[in-house]
């Protein structure tokens, strides 16, 4: 027999995927250049030279390929302990750290490590919607509380409804995709003020599991609050890819706040989940080359230009939208209720957009603006055109 579970997500494919496939085959029909692909949020910007730099030398060294230890090698656990530390006071040491394989490898670690089958799990619309598979898939169950559709920040009435004795832990994604909102300060206080309190009401800890690789994508102005900071119990999941711009390396890691009475106990478990789900062993040329640029970043200012062209233009002609704060994500109002509609009208004008049903809000679409600036201002007249259409 076949898993019929597996088989039956067969018919629940990715729908940003969807919609990048068929990018990919208009782009052979009219070029490239013509079609305005703002569906896959792929970095745009080149890898920083000094990773590059790095990765060939160490390619010269055979040594380099082997296995890693199934925690990380220990270097690299060291190096990133030392970085968060001085970066954000906390006393990480590398026994708080698991390498992991992006940061969905590390969410998949974070998840198992602190739920049991019957669990439940909680997030905040809108969400990514791979977290759906991620939670379920360790026998523990996604609830998506409502979105604060004023300006994306936690809608805390819905939250406080919805929290019961089997929330064990609480998923969330700060710069976030798809909004680009960015949790405040008061947010993350506000949050873990509550889970204090409910952890005080139903006798158990309730974890903060953070996604963070868009971290180091914010706007000017604007402050990302490290959510580990605000809570004991908390995981703090990363990935290089977008920092870095190396989402194909899946490098990142688990890093469990020094204050938590577990944290040395989660990571040690880490390495026994890897076990169990085959995502063990990051590859060991890559931790060491991340490890030897963990204080520079690509050149992430393509970003917010290319936000502020979108924003400006597209509130002009009528869109309403909420300003993102970070991420390389924008998320309008579409014009009209039925956002699929509005996404497969979009696509007349050769512009791939992502419906928001799939980030579990309706009536919003996804732009991912992680392309060439030049593009950016291109597509301004197909989204003219688009918008025209509604306001005759």
């Amino acid at each position: 027999m076949i898993a019929e579970e597996f088989k039956r997500m067969l018919g629940q494919k990715s729908v940003i995927r969807e919609i990048a496939e068929y990018g990919a085959v208009r782009a052979k029909e009219i070029g490239s250049e013509n079609v305005f692909d703002y569906s896959l949020g792929n970095p745009s910007v080149p890898v920083p030279q000094a990773f590059t730099e790095k990765l060939m030398e160490l390619a010269k060294n055979p040594a380099v390929h082997g296995y890693s230890p199934s925690l990380g090698i220990d270097s690299v656990r060291e190096k990133i302990a030392d970085s968060l530390k001085q970066r954000f006071g906390m006393p990480y040491r590398k026994e708080h750290i698991f390498m992991a394989t992006g940061a969905a490898g590390a969410i998949a670690h974070a998840l198992r490590a602190v739920t049991v089958p019957g669990d439940e799990v909680l997030t905040f619309a809108p969400y990514f919607p791979e977290y759906v598979p991620y939670v379920n898939q360790t026998s523990a169950v996604l609830k998506v509380v409502p979105a604060d559709t004023e300006n994306f920040q936690i809608h805390f009435d819905a939250f406080r409804r919805m929290i019961s004795p089997k929330t064990a832990a609480v998923l969330i994604n700060t710069p976030n995709n798809p909004s680009g909102a960015v949790y405040s300060e008061a947010t993350i206080r506000e949050l873990a003020q509550i889970l204090q309190e409910k952890e005080q009401e139903f006798g158990h800890e309730i974890y903060i599991i953070t996604d963070e690789p868009y971290r180091e994508i914010v706007f000017k102005g604007v402050e990302a609050p490290y959510v580990a900071k605000y809570h004991p119990y908390t995981i703090t999941c990363y990935s290089f890819s977008k920092s870095l711009s190396l989402p194909g390396e899946r490098i990142g890691y688990v890093a469990v706040n020094p204050d938590c009475p577990d944290a040395e106990l989660i990571v040690n478990m880490c390495g026994q989940i890897s076990r169990g789900i085959g995502h063990n062993c990051p590859p060991s040329i890559i931790q060491l080359a991340v490890a030897e640029v963990l204080d520079i970043t690509a050149d992430l200012s393509v970003y917010e230009t290319n936000m502020n062209i979108l924003y400006d233009a597209l509130t002009d002609m009528g869109f309403s939208i909420t300003k993102p704060g970070g991420t390389f994500y924008m998320f309008p109002k579409a014009l009209e209720e039925d956002a699929v509609a509005f996404c497969k009208k979009a696509l007349e004008y050769d512009l791939l957009l992502v419906p928001s049903d799939t980030f579990g809000v309706p009536s919003y679409f996804r732009i991912a603006y992680c392309i060439p600036t030049e593009k950016v201002k291109r597509s301004l007249e197909a989204f003219r055109k688009l918008a025209n259409e509604y306001q005759q």
